[in-house]
């Protein structure tokens, strides 16, 4: 089964028999019973019972009658992930800074915004992460969030600060309950979580455009008491998005994905991180405008 995550879905991360997220093909049923000692992997290809990998480097040796020791560079590290990371999320906050600091325009900021989105499609539909995509997108995202968090200062002052911190309290929340194994990533958690994104998603879309048709805030899902409840339903979802994407990078690790794949996960937690500070800032807005 492909990837519940939208965003891994596009690079072969699958789940396999076990219900928990991986990379790669399931393992092969009754492999360990035949005495294969990768059969664990899900990249292990059942008619070479040494070819553990389709990353690795050569084959079993025949004339010497044992596996040769597989290629261990590049591969996906934790390092990695960290260090894409930080340079995904260190250009949205540069290029959110200089979007503050210059006063763009909300017309600007909206079309920042259409423009990282359409990035972000695209990339989450490229058969390998790019870079440079990447990249350009969050440029165009921290423009974005540059301008609206401007906007958002203007009305509830101080909002954007209180968004970033209640935004790395999320992530350090999820982080933990992740690791200590509170928050446990199967076939329904999975199912849940991305049934209700599309939920939340349509009913969304039909505010904005009751907003747009009609005037006013739509169907009144982001003001009032209302709106708050709404907002906190967000970031549930993109914290239940992190747990996912965190899943994901463990099992990319384990399972000797490739180095490239980092640039995807550091894209996927951006993703994520994005998507709970917005929920987070309007929330803010909304209680102050109260």
């Amino acid at each position: 089964m492909r990837s519940s995550n939208p965003v891994f879905s596009r690079r072969g991360f699958s789940r396999g028999n076990s219900g928990y997220a991986g990379f790669g093909a399931a393992p092969q049923a009754g492999a360990a019973a035949q005495g294969n000692p990768y059969a664990t992997n899900p990249y292990a290809e059942p008619t070479n019972p040494y070819a553990a990998n389709p990353y690795a480097q050569g084959g079993p040796d025949l004339q010497q009658g044992y596996p040769q020791a597989p290629a261990q560079t590049d591969r996906m590290t934790m390092d990695d992930v960290v260090a894409r990371t930080g340079i995904t999320l260190g250009t949205v906050v540069v290029a959110a800074g200089a979007a503050w600091a210059l006063s763009l325009p909300v017309a600007v900021g909206f079309v920042a915004g259409i423009v990282a989105m359409v990035l972000g499609l695209v990339q989450s539909f490229k058969a390998k992460p790019s870079p440079a995509l990447i990249l350009a997108y969050a440029v165009f995202e921290g423009l974005f969030l540059g301008v609206i968090s401007q906007a958002y200062n203007n009305i509830a002052s101080g909002a954007p600060m209180q968004a970033v911190l209640g935004t790395m309290a999320v992530f350090a929340g999820v982080l933990i309950a992740y690791r200590t194994r509170i928050i446990r990533v199967d076939r329904r958690f999975t199912r849940f979580v991305i049934g209700a994104a599309i939920g939340f998603l349509l009913l969304m879309v039909a505010n904005s455009l009751f907003a747009v048709f009609g005037g006013g805030d739509g169907l009144g899902f982001r003001s009032g008491g209302l709106g708050i409840a709404v907002g906190v339903v967000g970031v549930l979802l993109g914290a239940a998005f992190l747990a996912l994407d965190f899943k994901q990078i463990e099992d990319g690790v384990r399972y000797g994905a490739p180095r490239e794949e980092s640039w995807l996960a550091a894209f996927g937690l951006t993703l994520s991180l994005v998507w709970i500070y917005t929920e987070i800032l309007r929330i803010i807005a909304i209680l102050n405008n109260d």
